[in-house]
């Protein structure tokens, strides 16, 4: 007897039922199935582990440029511009290998006038951005520094390491930024700074001719 359609369509839609079925049952298509909704959940947390390890490792850099140029600075009888640029590469140059942006480093001689208020004023300053040094603060302009340190007749070295770090995971090989979850939190661009004050070492001023 031939097969009504009827019966046709009830065939067909038993065996659509009992491929699911298989399919179902089977473990490996489930552990597949986990897998695909898995896998870029663990591949984003450890790129994300690797990240922060690099942000918190370059953070740390930072500070040792602060310190390691405020000391070098603050161990000169008397220093010239030369010698103060140089020193500030020398300190951008630990941050190797990270390239992505440039760090700001400042050095700035600081006086505390011996009036009834004292003032605090520059002395000289120099700044590096990248591999760029020039003037930095004006001379004779006042700046603040903690209430701890304003003692009359005080000089300090103040040295100052910045840094925009950009995360890899939110960076192109040619140098733009892309959208991503990273940008999306503003984490694209985190601001890290450092800031020493050290008294000089060998005298109780560092003079700088031409600074």
């Amino acid at each position: 007897m031939p097969m009504t359609h009827d019966q046709s369509s009830f065939r067909q839609g038993r065996g659509v039922f009992s491929t699911l079925r298989r399919f179902l049952d089977d473990r490996r298509g489930v552990a597949a199935v986990e897998f695909v909704f898995i896998a870029p959940v663990l591949f984003a947390l450890y790129f994300l582990t690797l990240e922060f390890a690099q942000a918190i490792d370059t953070n740390k850099k930072i500070s040792r440029i602060g310190s390691m140029v405020g000391d070098l600075v603050a161990q000169q009888p008397s220093i010239t511009p030369g010698e103060v640029d140089a020193i500030m590469k020398i300190g951008g140059s630990l941050l190797n290998p990270y390239k992505r942006s440039a760090p700001e480093v400042m050095v700035t001689a600081i006086r505390v006038t011996d009036e009834t208020t004292p003032k605090v004023e520059v002395v000289w300053s120099r700044k590096l951005v990248g591999s760029n040094a020039g003037p930095g603060l004006p001379a004779g302009t006042g700046t603040t520094i903690p209430d701890n340190l304003k003692v009359k007749g005080a000089f300090y070295i103040r040295a100052t390491a910045e840094l925009g770090y950009q995360p890899i995971i939110t960076w192109s090989e040619s140098g733009r930024k892309s959208l991503g979850l990273m940008a999306m939190l503003g984490l694209d661009n985190m601001e890290m700074s450092e800031r020493y004050y050290l008294r000089p070492r060998m005298s109780s001023t560092i003079p700088c001719q031409g600074c």
